[in-house]
Parts: structure tokens; C-alpha cells; sequence
């Protein structure tokens, strides 16, 4: 904070306030109530939250909890919330305004400020002397750095949904309505020791797909389809993130030939993930491998990989013009992706650390040619 010239953080999401406290709920769901950690550059984080969640945050480290009644109509916690900010700033405060207090808040790409706008316009006219920073530099140093507990977490999961995709073809027959299949799926990741399936998308055509972020239409899953299903399960507030493709009975040979490009892609990624390589490098390795092979031009959905963590996705991406560098215990997927002829796309996913001297998969590693499920 110093090095960024951040005084105060001002946190009101749910990652980056779990990150500095470990206050894990589902209640988040919910959109009525803001919540708010302010972490000094001197000094431990205060609470400053609705008095539902009082318990729940009593139960983490954090000591200083400060509550009010909400949802409240007419002051839904801004007023609490200054008169904290205001106590932190100390001697700062000069005719109940907050001197040169300089204030971070999250506000590059990929963040969000989870409070009204009203309400943030309010708490910004309340501090007129405070001096607003973006904190994205900040907490993405912190973050994008995963200790041994929280890589353990993640690999808990990331083999948890290994073990309940390497199941898929005992659970999924053709003739299943794809609804069922994401059932299925869904049910035997929870019975082999994920938390929650929070992100379960997919899809499946004949000889390929085209779309990988939708949910299940209802059509029955047919001989010669190609199936994807993409999760994001948790554990213990940490995802995994990585996909799995399925030829139905026969499929074309163009479907089992972009199967294998992607998975080539994948194995390339895998072999220059390491300290000191950037994120735009990595992403050209991969391209290079699928770009032969392309309609169009490879990358459409804009990147090949992110970083994972207490998000599905955390920065850095890999991607073209992306300059940072992989350092050890990054946690990273690795996502190449490339239309192999019109309107089909083949996509492919791992999930890995970043070691001293190379990567680690978290994910067990994806069959070098198109499994198959008998029909």
C-alpha cells in the first residue's frame, strides 16, 4: 500500500473481502445489503457490515466489527461507514472532512465497486478531501500469489471434478436430454467431495459445437454429437475451472482432428509455463500450435487462460499485450480455443500452478485423443 500509495483500502466484494478476513457465505447472493472491509496501511481491518452477518464474521480473525440495521432506507451503512473512515484518518480530520487520506479502491479491468452508485456518490460527497486510487494494482500483486493452503484447496477440487469428468461416460448415454447429462454431472461432483457446482455450462452439435457458455437447451444428446462441459466447482471457497470434450458414437474426423490440435496447444503451454515467461508469450505458444489450423483468426473470445482462485477468474490473462510475468504460485488455466470450421469451435482446458523451475497440472491431465461414448 505504501509502494502504491494507498492509505485505506475500501473493499465491498466478496473475494477480495474473503481474501482479508475468510468471511465465507452463500448470503452474497443476495443484492440488498452492501458490505464493507476498510483495511489501513497502518493497523487491522475493521467490519463495517449489516448486523445479519455479525456472527459469521465474528467467526474469522477479524475483531473490529461494526454493524447497522439493514436494509435502511434512508442511510443503508454510508454513514457508518464514514464515521469509520474518518476515525482511521485521525488526525486528518479537519471540520468533519478527511483531510489527504488517500482511499484505494478497486477500478481496473475485471472489478466492480458493490454498492448503489447513489450510495457511493454519497460516501465520495461525505469525504470531500479524500483522495480516491485505484487499489487494482494492489490487490492483484497480493492475490495472484496462492500459498500451499489455498493450492491445496484448489487441488482438492480441481481432482475432485477430474474423478467426476473421467466418470462422464458410465453417467451419459446418447438419447439422455443434455439437461440430464448436466444433472448427472452435477450430482457426481458433489458426491466425489466438491462443495458446490457454481459454474457448470456447456454444450453439444453434430460434429462440433459453437457455443460454450450456455446452459442446457433440452435436446437429446445424439450419435455424432460432440459434447462439452465446462466447470467451475468449489471447495471451501475455491474454484477450479477446466472443460471436457466427448465425441457421442462417430463423429467426423474433423472433430477428433481439432480435438488433438487443441490438445497439442494445451501440451505447449504446459511446457513454457515457468517463472519469469509472460502472459502474452504463453499465449502466443498455444496460438502458434492452432493458428495453422484456424477458419479465423484463433483467440476470438479474447484470451487463451486467466488466473484462478477465490474467483473462476482472477488476472492476469493470457493474452496478446498482457506483460506479466508468471511467478511461482500463480495458479493459472491454460484455455486454447480455435473455430475449426464454421460455426464449430473446439476448446480445451487444464488448470495449473507455477512452480520454481516450470508448472504443476491441478487438473489430471485430458486424454490426448476425443474420448468416445458409446451409443
Amino acid at each position: 500500500m505504501a509502494r502504491d500509495g494507498v492509505d485505506l483500502l475500501l473493499l465491498t466484494t466478496e473475494a477480495d473481502i474473503r481474501w482479508f478476513s475468510g468471511f465465507l457465505t452463500a448470503f452474497w447472493q443476495s443484492p440488498t445489503r452492501p458490505w464493507f472491509l476498510l483495511v489501513p496501511a497502518g493497523g487491522l481491518p475493521i467490519a463495517v457490515i449489516p448486523t445479519i452477518g455479525e456472527t459469521c464474521m465474528a467467526r474469522t480473525w477479524v475483531r473490529d466489527i461494526r454493524t447497522w440495521s439493514s436494509p435502511d432506507l434512508v442511510d443503508d451503512g454510508v454513514g457508518l461507514l464514514v464515521e469509520t473512515i474518518r476515525e482511521i484518518a485521525g488526525r486528518g480530520v479537519m471540520s468533519g472532512n478527511v483531510g489527504s487520506v488517500r482511499i484505494g479502491v478497486p477500478m481496473g479491468a475485471g472489478t466492480h465497486v458493490r454498492m448503489p452508485l447513489a450510495e457511493l456518490e454519497r460516501l465520495r460527497a461525505a469525504l470531500p478531501g479524500g483522495e480516491w486510487r485505484d487499489a487494482s494494482p494492489t490487490l492483484n500483486a497480493l492475490r495472484a500469489i496462492k500459498s500451499e493452503r489455498e493450492i491445496a484447496k484448489i487441488r482438492h477440487v480441481c481432482l475432485a471434478a477430474s474423478r467426476a469428468f473421467a466418470a462422464l461416460p458410465d453417467i451419459v448415454a446418447a438419447g439422455m436430454r443434455d439437461i440430464e447429462a448436466f444433472r448427472a454431472f452435477t450430482i457426481r461432483c458433489l458426491e466425489e467431495g466438491v462443495d458446490d457446482v457454481a459454474y457448470l455450462v456447456g454444450a453439444a452439435g453434430r460434429g462440433g459445437y459453437d457455443d460454450i457458455i450456455s446452459p442446457p437447451s433440452g435436446r437429446a444428446l445424439a450419435a455424432g454429437d460432440v459434447l462439452i462441459l465446462d466447470t467451475g466447482c468449489m471447495h471451501d471457497g475455491y474454484f477450479c475451472d477446466f472443460d471436457r470434450n466427448w465425441a457421442i458414437g462417430a463423429v467426423d474426423a474433423a472433430a477428433h482432428d481439432a480435438y488433438r490440435v487443441a490438445w497439442e496447444a494445451t501440451e505447449a503451454g504446459l511446457a513454457a509455463a515457468r517463472p519469469g515467461v509472460r502472459c502474452d508469450e504463453l499465449f502466443a505458444t498455444m496460438d502458434r500450435v492452432m493458428a495453422p489450423h484456424a477458419i479465423d483468426a484463433s483467440g476470438g473470445v479474447g484470451r487463451s487462460g486467466h488466473g484462478l482462485g477465490m474467483q473462476l477468474t482472477e488476472p492476469p490473462s493470457l493474452m496478446a499485450g498482457e506483460r506479466t510475468a508468471l511467478r511461482p504460485g500463480m495458479v493459472m488455466t491454460l484455455e486454447p480455443g480455435f473455430a475449426f470450421a464454421p460455426g464449430k469451435v473446439m476448446v480445451h482446458e487444464e488448470n495449473i500452478v507455477i512452480t520454481e523451475d516450470g508448472c504443476e497440472l491441478l487438473s489430471e491431465r485430458a486424454a490426448p485423443e476425443l474420448p468416445v461414448i458409446g451409443v
